[in-house]
């Protein structure tokens, strides 16, 4: 009587797809298009089609704070999605080594267009160190609301004792060297600085957040279906970190080449 074999085990399978969370992605999507509409503007003063005073006006310092909040928000968020679906360091260092090397690209290319005012220590570079900080303290738990705050209420304080008291510490803490903590007198000049404090709270609050929402019957808070229409900010939300590469390069790209031919 024959027997069938047993079939080898399959070598290498793939592991199935981890789920994503739709509503999570639509909001960073959210992000990528008003950060859109922020950099465009910025180009056209940039390039004197309509200037603007992007460091002091309200109107635009405040969106780029909710902006930026939206971003690091959600990075909290996914962190704890991350951690719930068992993500372990292995996929995380890929990912933060992705995160790193842009860093690393924005400062070169940013160095080319903007040689005084280049962005050493911008989203990306904080991005990168505040990842590393949250994946070590996601145990924290409840503790991470109340650590958030602190990290958020730091920088005023210090601003106000290197303006006063400490103002000989003042010139270390505003240097190149230490002014990525966010503890300083004075911001320095750059196209782009989100230092560790007081931004590390806001991703705090997002991992809270999501911890939160991640515990047995509230998932419905980071599931809920999409309409239709909000589906395209969902696959932006995905491609972030490429899309975030690729459309300040285009858009300077394509305004700067409209300048030279209305001015040939």
């Amino acid at each position: 009587m024959n027997r069938a074999l047993p079939l080898p085990p399959v070598p290498f399978a793939s592991p199935a797809p981890l789920p994503r969370y739709d509503s999570v992605d639509a909001l960073r999507g959210l992000a990528m298009v008003w950060m859109t509409v922020f950099h465009f503007c910025f180009d056209l003063s940039h390039l004197g089609f309509w200037p603007q005073n992007f460091r002091v006006d309200p109107f635009w310092t405040s969106q780029r704070t909710v902006i930026v909040s939206l971003f690091l928000f959600c990075a909290g968020l996914g962190q704890a999605i991350a951690l719930h679906q068992g993500q372990g360091w292995p996929r995380f260092g890929r990912r933060w080594l992705q995160i790193a090397g842009c860093a690393l690209l924005v400062s070169a290319g940013s160095f080319v267009m903007f040689p005084h005012s280049f962005i050493h220590f911008g989203v990306l570079h904080g991005m990168a160190v505040m990842l590393l900080i949250a994946r070590c303290t996601a145990g924290w738990g409840r503790w991470l609301w109340l650590a958030g705050l602190v990290a958020v209420a730091l920088p005023p304080v210090a601003h106000q004792l290197l303006a006063g008291a400490w103002a000989e510490a003042a010139p270390w803490f505003n240097g190149r060297a230490l002014n990525w903590l966010g503890l300083v007198s004075r911001k320095p000049f750059t196209e782009d600085y989100v230092p560790v404090l007081p931004w590390l709270g806001v991703l705090w609050w997002g991992l809270a957040a999501g911890q939160w929402a991640m515990a047995a019957g509230r998932e419905r808070w980071v599931q809920w279906p999409l309409p239709r229409g909000l589906r395209p900010l969902a696959l932006l939300g995905r491609w972030s970190l490429s899309y975030y590469m690729l459309h300040q390069p285009v858009m300077i790209g394509v305004l700067t080449a409209v300048a030279w031919v209305s001015k040939g």
